[in-house]
């Protein structure tokens, strides 16, 4: 059986996990309305996406 020949200290542990955490989300400010939107994303607010009207938004 694969058995570890030494415990693992929490630094090493803690290097081997420091890729694990979550990155914050990115949002980029939509050029039409103004709102926040993730990038490269279609806009929920206005429904542009790249300068272009994709979906019509009815209020």
């Amino acid at each position: 059986m694969a058995v570890p020949k030494r415990k693992v200290s929490p630094s090493r542990r803690g290097m081997r996990r420091s890729h694990d955490a979550l990155k914050p989300a990115a949002y980029h400010e939509c050029s039409n309305c103004g709102e926040l939107k993730r990038p490269h994303n279609l806009c929920t607010q206005c429904g542009h996406y790249n300068g272009r009207e994709i979906v019509s938004v009815g209020l």
